[in-house]
């Protein structure tokens, strides 16, 4: 954890706002919803109370003035209207500039809290204050007020939850004059201080009208885990006899003293403040008298924050280890030794399970991704004026954090052509028979060892025509030239091809899609659109689950060696004799009935020597086609621990990283969907240059 205490607010800070943001969108969907009201009102409050807290007190005031608003939606004063949401997600957005520490105007600020007060009516001076002015300036003369004796103790570990007493002592004097002294009654000897403890009470006398539902607003989040009693003085007075409580100084009592035990005298309620050890077990501290059981529950479910770059270190490690147990397990196989062999299986077994546990750990929920897009989608409805809804399946599916953090651009891109350029207006889509309020999914699901995630709308869908002659005018595609609709699609992600018909401040379908391409790519990723007119447009981006280490088929081709990821690997064959390519120069297998296609590396790669004898057809899954790879050897499957490769090489596409083997070599990893895609251009344009040497 960080040990900067204003930047573990900032991270603590971060979540909430996520939640407030989240919470205020849901509450446009369901206004009267009094559970969604109270979290946003929760998160509002802990927001003001750590600002403070950490010295945040620009953040602290305004949030004290967006929750003031607020309040009176709580309170039931005001309904939540999509006006009042909107104005909220501008004060969040201003909250998290004061919280990330950049120059804010100060102006902005002020026109946000003029905002919120005119739509919920709701004016600097707050009902609790306007009554107090109504009592006048000496409430203690007034003959309408009264004096309220408020008693309470906090949970003994209210401080490590973060609740600062002295704001909620702060908040107490705003309802009116106030008169606080600490009760000692609890605080226990100096031996038996445990300093993460609160042993202190307070009682504060209030002069006001009837203080009862502004006392529940100060304890509002913590009423569960104290003790509270909020009663007239006069009633006090009368069941009490009226003797000051004890000073702190008296409170503390010798250990000798509390050991001896008291005469019998009449018992004396009214003086329980001159005990200095409580007989009464005190109710604020239940770590100490609950079961090991519940200890032990209470455990299972703590987190722990860690940075990031722990876990990026962590899993350098792993791989590191990968690559000397793959070493260790050549070594053992070259030995006779029987007991190496035994200690090689157990260390593999073992590195394996480390590997699972340090990828697991880094995987997260997509979910926290999507949440992002809802508040995108909410503005762009509001600003291009479309009804629009946001429709999320699959939060549950997990990836890899680093993948997390680069998908958020190349989504945010997609999202707002989706609702840009890919919904129609209102009046366009009632014309043609749709409903007024548009759709745009977001879907992930598991595909294998892939993650499928999809972006899709109910629009117009792709103009054909229109990205035909727009590539036709860039140079993309020669006029006349024969292709189908799925090929043409998958030229808008050609750098400046754009099937809008006008551009807009926003996006433009196909501007900036060759950065999603770019992006995607080097995630190891593709990329899929399919569209029909009138019913809309869907991109797939298929990801593998993680970066780092995978299950790799190693196999020989002429003197190298490469590295296929497993995942992508359905079948292993072996090559039958005299097979023929047909006149477009593709070949083809019968696997039990189907006819599959196959490219032979040897050929790809310029493989010096002659062939093996029994050649080898590694069937890989490409998007929706099989496709075999022939290999001269398959030598076996092993831990890849995926190294980038160099500038310098990035343009070789048939390849996606590369490996250190446990001699010391290194493999390169085949990227199976590239290293496709580029072997059957070379077989077409190769089938295409004979048909041409023949005529």
């Amino acid at each position: 954890m960080s040990n900067d205490p204003a930047e573990t607010f900032r991270q603590e800070a971060r979540e909430l706002l996520e939640t407030l943001e989240q919470g205020l969108l849901d509450l446009e969907r369901a206004p009267h919803d009094d559970e969604l009201v109270n979290t946003v009102f929760r998160a509002l409050h802990t927001i003001k109370g750590s600002g403070a807290m950490f010295g945040f007190l620009d953040v602290a005031n305004f949030v004290h003035e967006f929750e003031t608003a607020f309040d009176s939606v709580r309170k039931g004063h005001t309904v939540a209207t999509p006006d009042l949401i909107a104005i909220a997600l501008d004060a969040k957005d201003h909250v998290t500039l004061l919280i990330e520490s950049i120059e804010v105007d100060s102006i902005e600020g002020e026109r946000i809290v003029a905002a919120l007060r005119k739509v919920t009516d709701v004016f600097p001076e707050t009902p609790l204050a306007a009554g107090n002015e109504e009592a006048g300036p000496a409430p203690h003369a007034s003959p309408v007020a009264r004096t309220w004796r408020v008693v309470f103790h906090l949970a003994g570990s209210c401080m490590l939850n973060g609740t600062d007493p002295l704001l909620l002592l702060d908040e107490l004097r705003e309802i009116g004059p106030t008169t606080v002294t600490p009760l000692t009654d609890r605080v226990p000897v100096l031996d038996d201080i445990d300093p993460e403890q609160t042993y202190l009470g307070w009682q504060v006398d209030i002069d006001c009208l009837d203080p009862h539902e502004a006392i529940n607003d100060v304890f509002l989040f913590i009423l569960e885990e104290m003790e509270l009693s909020v009663e007239p003085l006069d009633a006090v007075a009368d069941a009490v006899p009226p003797e000051p409580p004890a000073a702190p100084t008296e409170t503390v009592a010798d250990p000798v003293q509390a050991q001896t035990p008291a005469e019998p005298t009449a018992p004396e309620p009214a003086k329980p403040a001159e005990k200095a050890v409580p007989v009464v077990q005190k109710p604020d501290k239940p770590d100490d008298t609950a079961p090991a059981s519940q200890k032990d529950a209470d455990a299972a479910g703590m987190s722990m924050r860690v940075p990031a770059e722990r876990l990026d270190e962590l899993m350098d490690r792993v791989g590191e280890l990968v690559i000397a147990q793959s070493r260790l397990h050549l070594l053992a196989n070259e030995s006779s030794d029987p007991g190496l062999k035994t200690v090689t299986e157990e260390l593999e077994r073992l590195s394996a399970g480390l590997r699972d546990t340090t990828m697991s750990i880094r995987m997260v929920p997509i979910g926290s991704l999507f949440a992002r897009f809802r508040r995108l989608i909410h503005d762009l409805s509001r600003d291009l004026d479309k009804q629009i809804e946001f429709i999320t399946t699959g939060e549950e599916t997990e990836l890899d954090k680093t993948m997390i953090e680069r998908l958020a651009d190349p989504l945010v891109h997609l999202i707002r052509n989706a609702v840009d350029h890919g919904v129609e207006e209102t009046g366009l889509r009632i014309s043609a028979g749709k409903k007024p309020k548009g759709t745009v999914r977001l879907e992930a699901v598991y595909a294998g060892a892939e993650v499928a995630i999809s972006v899709s709308d109910d629009g117009a869908g792709l103009d054909v025509a229109s990205i035909r002659a727009k590539a036709e005018e860039s140079g993309f595609l020669a006029p006349d030239s024969k292709i189908t609709d799925h090929d043409l699609f998958q030229m808008v992600f050609l750098p400046g091809l754009s099937t809008a018909k006008e551009v807009t401040a926003l996006s433009g379908r196909g501007v900036g899609m060759d950065v999603v391409k770019r992006t995607i790519d080097g995630l190891r990723g593709s990329l899929e659109i399919n569209s029909e007119t009138g019913k809309g447009t869907k991109v797939t981006l298929r990801l593998p689950l993680t970066l780092a280490i995978i299950d790799g088929m190693l196999v020989r081709v002429g003197a190298g060696r490469y590295t296929i990821p497993l995942s992508a690997v359905v079948d292993c064959v072996e090559m039958p004799d005299n097979v023929e390519s047909n006149a477009r120069g593709r070949r083809f297998l019968d696997i039990r009935g189907d006819l599959v296609p196959f490219l032979n590396l040897r050929e790809m790669f310029r493989a010096s020597g002659a062939p093996e004898a029994h050649q080898k057809v590694v069937i890989v899954q490409t998007g929706e086609e099989r496709v075999g790879l022939v290999v001269d050897q398959i030598i076996g499957n092993f831990q890849t621990v995926i190294k980038q490769l160099s500038k310098l090489h990035s343009g070789l596409k048939a390849f996606s990283g590369a490996t250190i083997l446990g001699d010391g070599t290194v493999a390169l990893i085949l990227d199976t969907v590239n290293l496709v895609n580029i072997g059957q251009t070379q077989s077409e344009r190769s089938a295409a240059d004979n048909r041409g040497k023949a005529a």
